[in-house]
């Protein structure tokens, strides 16, 4: 666009900047309007207007997905730059004494998929609060807040939550296998499962052997990366909570003659002397998972 020598340049809104962002990072103008709480039609038309106003395509649309053009590429560098510019200057006046380090505990399934997500919006809303996380086990992750080497943790816990416990999210556990393939077929059942003291894999078992289905553990890891490796190259089948069922892994039940699963819960601990950095990051945990229930997955926005 050749805007006239003597016109002022248009000025880009950092709102409609937000909601680009947001498209680019999920790929789905769908999930992009639950993240900044718009609903899809009015986020298309954040975009087309944009579009317009810069004389470019952004994006390119098929029916199943949306990929940032060379020019959307573009735009999207100075789309961050300019939202972190922002969120840095409002954060000198409206938090400029909350400050120190946190020690988060998480288990890996959540270290993995939904961490980075959180702390990454953490960091950019609390900037002079540090964040140093440890990835176990709960079991382990309990110990260590009860001797004070954590100031929170997240824990997963079929049944017996601890009483001083809060608990984020309840949601189910499914048996996650492979698209199209034929594990859950085989005779006996292929299972993977994390190490001993895995609330999920307690369950499973459980559910296995009061059914009487023969089983076989066909690969073990303690990293959800593992557990998703030996899904995908239909090795086995394993217990997965719901919502990190999607791509190439689907949820399987009664229905396709596997035991039917508990619920688990997602819970947190925060030290009962909680300084401000510590109340500020439980806090946004909190939100971002209610945010979950409402959209029904982990995106954050930018």
């Amino acid at each position: 666009m050749n805007a006239p020598v003597n016109q002022p340049l248009p000025l880009l809104e950092l709102d409609v900047l937000r909601t680009f962002v947001a498209i680019a990072e999920t790929g789905s103008f769908t999930t992009a309007a639950s993240t900044v709480f718009r609903t899809p039609s009015a986020v298309s038309m954040q975009i087309k207007k944009l579009e317009e106003m810069l004389g470019r395509s952004l994006f390119t649309r098929d029916a199943r997905s949306v990929a940032l053009t060379t020019d959307g590429e573009m735009l999207l560098g100075y789309a961050r730059r300019l939202l972190a510019i922002n969120r840095e200057a409002v954060s000198k006046f409206v938090m400029p004494d909350i400050r120190g380090i946190v020690r988060l505990g998480s288990p890996d399934d959540y270290g993995e998929r939904v961490l980075p997500q959180v702390l990454k919006r953490f960091a950019q809303t609390h900037p002079a609060i540090a964040v140093d996380v440890v990835i176990d086990q709960t079991a382990n992750l309990k110990r260590r807040m009860a001797e004070r080497q954590l100031d929170i943790t997240l824990m997963t816990a079929c049944r017996n939550v601890p009483t001083e416990a809060e608990i984020l999210l309840t949601e189910p556990i499914v048996w996650g296998a492979a698209r199209g393939g034929t594990a859950h077929l085989r005779d006996p059942l292929p299972v993977s499962l994390w190490e001993e003291g895995c609330v999920w894999r307690a369950d499973a078992l459980d559910a296995l052997g009061r059914t009487g289905r023969n089983y076989r553990v066909a690969y073990m890891s303690a990293h959800t990366a593992g557990q998703r490796a030996a899904i995908m190259a239909d090795l086995a089948i394993a217990p997965l909570p719901k919502s990190f069922i999607g791509d190439d892994i689907v949820a399987l039940g009664p229905r396709d003659g596997l035991p039917e699963l508990s619920n688990y819960n997602l819970a947190m601990l925060v030290d009962g002397e909680a300084s401000a950095p510590v109340c500020a990051l439980a806090d946004h945990i909190r939100a971002t998972m209610e945010s979950f229930k409402e959209s029904g997955r982990f995106a954050i926005a930018a």
